[in-house]
């Protein structure tokens, strides 16, 4: 079973943003890859989460629910959230609101 064949109980959203996050009690800017209710698919250094972790994000001022890393495959991680994010709340970030007249993150590749 691939990673993309995992059943979901809501849309996963394309997202290419980059975020400050939390991981290990350490910051990591992680680039947020696809979004959903229920969780997300970050992107970073090969080695910076493991299985089970704790994940926090913000995205200009908006706090994804808390998380924990439900799979790793090299730098790209799962994250699951522990509780769910608003609807209204995704769609305001895939329509850009995220980046208007907040600071402009670095990505990371």
């Amino acid at each position: 079973m691939s990673l993309d064949s995992i059943p979901r109980s809501s849309e996963r959203k394309p997202m290419s943003l980059t975020v400050k996050s939390r991981v290990r009690s350490r910051v990591v800017f992680v680039d947020l890859v696809d979004l959903s209710e229920g969780g997300c698919k970050i992107r970073a250094k090969p080695g910076f989460a493991e299985v089970g972790d704790r994940v926090t994000m913000k995205v200009n001022g908006i706090n994804a629910p808390l998380g924990v890393v439900a799979w790793v495959e090299g730098g790209m991680a799962g994250v699951a959230f522990e509780g769910a994010m608003h609807p209204a709340v995704i769609d305001f970030l895939c329509e850009g609101g995220a980046l208007r007249g907040g600071p402009q993150l670095r990505r990371i590749y």
